[in-house]
């Protein structure tokens, strides 16, 4: 495989902004399906739309769980994943319940992952874990959390959402998602079986490059056009 096709099978090309219309879905699975990436990864909703779309392609369709917040009951995150399972999708990308990673009750969300895990692989699906990492940033969070998701089975863990947005004391929002060291602490801690996902702030081919080095396999973008017309230049002359 040259590097810009390894590329391009890093990417889960993103179509998640609250704004997004059919039209505009119909669009990006057009650029999923020129660009050959990895995955699409979809809205509850759009799920058959887009598994329609990408007929007669070799590129996934996958499903967010509980997005962005993670806020939903464990039972809704079950449906909603065994739901998209029924409609198409391959892959199932879930955010964990933030406040109960925070307040450390780790028997909630090993429940939590282990039953939406247990549904998708009934489902032929696999399953990536978003940490939300611009929420839960202690160190020892992050290690209890690959530690879980090893020990119940995950495929992946991810690092954000890509919506993850912090509040700051003016009142402005910002945004980090994935970074070098918390991919660095996320693969120092997950078993053999567990691979790496990084979303959130990877917007160029250097970005991508970076954390591929870093040991992921998968990488959430929306930037997909631009990464990989700046590979095809790159490494292609």
């Amino acid at each position: 495989m040259n590097k810009v096709k390894e590329l391009a099978k890093m990417i889960d090309h993103s179509i998640l902004h609250p704004t997004l219309t059919d039209n505009d879905l119909r669009r990006e699975c057009e650029v999923a399906r020129k660009y050959n990436v990895a995955s699409v990864c979809v809205k509850p909703y759009a799920v058959k739309q887009a598994v329609e779309l990408l007929k007669g392609t070799d590129v996934f369709v996958g499903c967010v769980i509980g997005f962005p917040a993670g806020n939903s009951a464990i039972e809704v995150k079950v449906f909603e994943a065994e739901t998209a399972c029924n409609e198409g999708a391959v892959e199932i990308d879930m955010v964990i319940n933030i406040g109960k990673a925070l307040q450390g009750d780790w028997d909630y969300i090993e429940k939590e992952i282990g039953a939406v895990t247990n549904a998708s692989h009934k489902n032929g699906a696999i399953v990536k874990v978003i940490f939300e990492t611009d929420f839960v940033k202690k160190k020892s969070d992050i290690v209890k959390l690959c530690e879980i998701c090893t020990k119940v089975g995950t495929d992946y863990v991810k690092t954000s959402s890509g919506f993850g947005f912090v509040k700051g004391a003016d009142g402005k929002y910002s945004y980090e998602g994935a970074t070098i060291p918390n991919i660095d602490l996320m693969r120092q801690n997950i078993g053999p079986k567990v691979k790496l996902k990084a979303a959130g702030g990877v917007r160029t081919l250097d970005d991508l490059i970076a954390v591929q080095k870093a040991g992921c396999t998968r990488c959430g973008a929306t930037a997909t056009v631009a990464i990989l017309e700046e590979a095809k230049k790159r490494f292609n002359n």
